[in-house]
């Protein structure tokens, strides 16, 4: 309980210092640079995961944070302004996959861990595998929510506001969403 409270007002405080940043750089837009470099990362690692090349990736960033500079006077900071970001990022991702007309690389790769011994290795691999395969079965928006919470890093309230729903619906739907993908790898 008291790791949960401590959690919470954490997250109040970088919900505080994220309103004073923005705040901060609509007084003087030269220094967008600020969110750029505080954001940018996360919006990269999303773009990454669902566009699966560098390039693609590296392209829709900039094309997302081109975007929220031109947006950036008429942004109203009513909830986060990571929310606000991985929008025009989502809608970035989908004007990408429109003029390039690809689809993301989804092909599951395998991942080693050169400290672990061999038999550990190939068991790890295999189930890595495995579950980028179960991953990659599911409807488009249960990808989504694995990618928002575990790629891009986002909050549930980040993840509510930006989808539009309740916190706890969020937050449901991931833990059994989680427990389902658990019970697929076991079988």
């Amino acid at each position: 309980m008291h790791n949960s409270i401590t959690q919470d007002s954490s997250r109040l405080l970088q919900q505080e210092e994220e309103a004073q940043l923005v705040w901060g750089e609509k007084a003087n837009p030269e220094s967008f640079a600020k969110l750029y470099d505080c954001y940018a990362p996360n919006i990269y690692r999303y773009l990454l995961s669902r566009l699966g090349n560098v390039a693609g990736a590296q392209d829709v960033t900039s094309q997302t944070f081109l975007r929220a500079f031109e947006m950036f006077p008429r942004y109203r900071h009513t909830g986060y302004f990571s929310a606000w970001l991985f929008a025009i990022a989502r809608s970035k991702y989908v004007d990408y996959l429109r003029k390039t007309k690809n689809q993301p690389e989804t092909k599951p790769d395998s991942v080693k861990d050169p400290q672990d011994d061999l038999l550990h290795e190939v068991i790890r691999s295999e189930r890595l595998v495995e579950l980028k395969v179960i991953i990659h079965k599911l409807p488009e928006e249960e990808q989504e929510l694995l990618r928002l919470r575990f790629v891009a890093g986002l909050s549930f309230s980040e993840m509510a506001s930006l989808l539009e729903r309740n916190e706890d619906a969020v937050k449901k739907t991931l833990y059994r969403l989680l427990a389902r993908l658990q019970n697929q790898l076991e079988e």
